[in-house]
C-alpha cells in the first residue's frame, strides 16, 4: 500500500493539475527552458509551424524566451527577422553558410574582424568557395573586385583594431549596383550608432544582413558568448532559419535571460562608455609617445569625415562606442610596449569589450593586413576598450605605465 501510494505521488507531482494565473507581469520576461515541447495532439504536432514564429515544435526551433530576445533585437537594429547564435563568430559563420555555396566568392574587407577572414581561409575554402580581400577605404578597389560569382560583400564599420571608418554608403551603393548581397558586421554600432537598414534615413538604402555580436553592448557583462543575425528580407530570414535548422545551432536559455535582461540599459552603458573613450582618446593626443590616436570620432582619424556623416549628420556628438586604438611611437621597442601594459592596473588584457572593466590588447598590425595600411603612421598599435571606472582613474592608470614604460 505506501509502495502504491509513493508511486501514485510521484505520477502526481510529474503531471500536476495546478495552473498559475496568467495574468503574472513584471520588469522582466519569463524565461522558458525546454527541449522538448508538448503538442495537444498529432494533428498539432503535424501541423505547427515555427519557422513564422506561429507555434512551438523543438527546443532548438526557438521558446517564448527566445522569440521575444529576437523581436526586441529586431527593434534594435531596424531588422523583420533575427536568429540567435551561439557566439559573435558563429554569427559570421551562419550567414556565410546561409548565402554561400561550392563555387562562388565572397568578398571580405581587409581590415575585418580576424576570426572572419579565418573562416574563409579554413572551412568556406575547403567547400570551394573562394574569397578576396578588398581595401575598406577605397571604394574604387571593392568595385574591381567583384566577380561574376561573387554572391556575398562582407562590411564593417570602424576597422577591427585599426578602427578606420570607411564610406559605408559608396561600399553599400556599390554592391546594389552589382546585385550582391551585403552583411555588415554590426557589433561597433550596435543598432545605435547608425541605422543599418536605413542608412540614410529615407528607406532607400539598407544592408541585407547584420551579424552582432551580442557578446559586447547588449550583454555588457563580460560574462556571456552570442550573437545574431538579422534581415528585412523574407527570403534570406528563412534561409537564416533553415541553416540554424540543419546545423542544429540554438543558444541556451539562461544566456537568453542574461541579454533580456541588460538590453533596456544599453543605451545608457554605450553612451557612457562612448563618453569615457573620447576623453581617454583625447588624453593620449598630448602624450609624445603617441603618434598617431585611431578613433572615428576624434577629428582626423582615418575615416572620420564618413564617420561624421553618417553617425551625427545633423551635428551634434553622435554615437561611437568605447573603443579606440593609438599608435606608439617607433621609437620605441615591443618590449617597452608590452611593459606598458603589464604595467597597468586598472585596464586588464584581455579581448572583446563592451564589459564594465576596461581592456587592453597590443596588436601586431602588420600581420593582421595584406599591407601595411597608408593612412596609418608606423608604430606598435594598442587597442583599447573602455569598461566603467572613473575617467580620472583611467588617466591615472594610463599615466603612471606610460611614465614607467615609454620613454623613448
Amino acid at each position: 500500500m505506501t509502495e502504491k501510494k509513493s508511486s501514485q505521488l510521484i505520477t502526481d507531482l510529474i503531471h500536476h493539475g495546478y495552473t498559475p494565473p496568467a495574468e503574472f507581469q513584471a520588469p522582466q520576461p519569463g524565461i522558458f527552458k525546454a527541449s522538448t515541447v508538448f503538442f495537444p495532439n498529432v494533428a498539432a504536432m503535424r501541423q505547427r509551424e515555427w519557422k513564422d514564429k506561429s507555434a512551438y515544435t523543438y527546443g532548438t526551433h526557438g521558446t517564448p524566451s527566445s522569440f521575444t530576445l529576437e523581436e526586441r533585437l529586431c527593434t534594435l537594429e531596424g531588422g523583420k527577422h533575427c536568429v540567435l547564435t551561439p557566439s559573435g563568430l558563429s554569427a559570421l559563420a551562419v550567414a556565410a553558410f546561409a548565402v554561400l555555396k561550392t563555387g562562388d566568392h565572397v568578398l571580405i574587407p581587409d581590415n575585418s574582424y580576424g576570426p572572419n577572414k579565418v573562416l574563409a581561409e579554413g572551412e568556406l575554402q575547403s567547400f570551394g568557395i573562394t574569397h578576396s580581400y578588398y581595401d575598406a577605404m577605397n571604394p574604387q578597389d571593392l568595385a574591381a573586385k567583384i566577380q561574376p560569382n561573387t554572391k556575398l560583400v562582407w562590411l564593417e564599420a570602424p576597422g577591427s583594431v585599426s578602427m578606420e571608418f570607411p564610406d559605408l554608403v559608396n561600399l553599400l551603393q556599390t554592391c546594389k549596383a552589382h546585385s550582391v548581397v551585403t552583411a555588415l558586421d554590426n557589433t561597433w554600432g550596435a543598432g545605435l550608432a547608425f541605422k543599418p537598414f536605413d542608412l540614410l534615413g529615407d528607406g532607400s538604402l539598407s544592408v541585407d544582413l547584420t551579424a552582432h555580436a551580442l557578446t559586447k553592448y547588449p550583454s555588457g557583462g563580460g560574462d556571456v558568448l552570442m550573437g545574431s543575425v538579422m534581415t528585412r528580407d523574407d527570403a534570406l530570414g528563412l534561409k537564416l532559419k533553415l541553416t540554424m535548422m540543419r546545423l542544429g545551432i540554438c543558444v541556451g536559455p539562461n544566456d537568453v535571460e542574461s541579454i533580456l535582461r541588460s538590453l533596456p540599459t544599453i543605451t545608457l552603458r554605450y553612451e557612457a562608455q562612448d563618453r569615457a573613450a573620447r576623453q581617454l582618446a583625447t588624453w593620449w593626443q598630448t602624450q609624445s609617445a603617441c603618434v598617431q590616436v585611431m578613433h572615428p570620432a576624434i577629428e582626423g582619424s582615418p575615416g572620420h569625415a564618413h564617420w561624421q556623416a553618417l553617425c551625427a549628420p545633423i551635428g551634434g556628438e553622435g554615437h561611437a562606442a568605447g573603443l579606440f586604438s593609438v599608435m606608439l611611437s617607433p621609437k620605441l621597442t615591443q618590449t617597452q610596449v608590452d611593459a606598458f601594459c603589464d604595467n597597468l592596473k586598472l585596464f586588464k588584457i584581455g579581448y572583446s569589450w563592451g564589459g564594465p572593466v576596461s581592456l587592453v590588447v597590443p596588436y601586431d598590425i602588420a600581420s593582421m593586413r595584406s599591407n601595411w595600411p597608408a593612412h596609418l603612421k608606423q608604430g606598435y598599435l594598442v587597442r583599447f576598450s573602455t569598461g566603467f571606472e572613473a575617467v580620472n582613474d583611467l588617466i591615472a592608470d594610463l599615466s603612471q605605465a606610460a611614465t614607467r614604460c615609454l620613454n623613448i
